[in-house]
């Protein structure tokens, strides 16, 4: 079994699946800014632009999971599980309107799971990957 980098919930995977009715594919970048510039956000698939130091850290309910370069330094040893909680997050956020946000809660690896990613090598970087997404 692959260790995953990223996981959501049911209820963030039921949210995903009612925004992507409503906007068509979508995908997530998770920055490292803060207030809402930390939460993970959901986009229109082609409105967001994926730069090179981007780390691609896998699929949530079929929509690629980037996480800013600098911000993948601080959490590259951990395992993020995108929830969805009531209230508002940012607007630019595809789920804005429905009264609730998404969420980023986290795990540490275990040191097998670790060495298992490590012995993958480095998750793939920038735009290159999106369009194979």
């Amino acid at each position: 079994m692959t260790v995953e980098r990223v996981l959501a919930t049911e209820q963030t995977t039921a949210l995903i699946d009612k925004l992507s009715q409503l906007h068509g594919p979508l995908m997530f970048h998770q920055s490292g800014g803060c207030c809402d510039g930390s939460a993970p956000m959901c986009y229109p698939r082609k409105e967001f632009r994926v730069g090179q130091h981007d780390v691609y850290l896998g699929e949530i309910a079929g929509c690629p999971f980037y996480i800013s370069g600098p911000q993948f330094e601080y959490w590259q040893h951990t395992q993020l599980t995108i929830d969805v909680v009531k209230g508002r997050g940012s607007g630019f956020s595809v789920e804005a309107p429905e009264g609730v946000r998404f969420l980023t809660r986290s795990r540490v690896f275990s040191d097998a799971e670790h060495a298992e990613l490590q012995a993958a090598g480095p998750p793939p970087r920038g735009p290159q990957h999106e369009q194979r997404a």
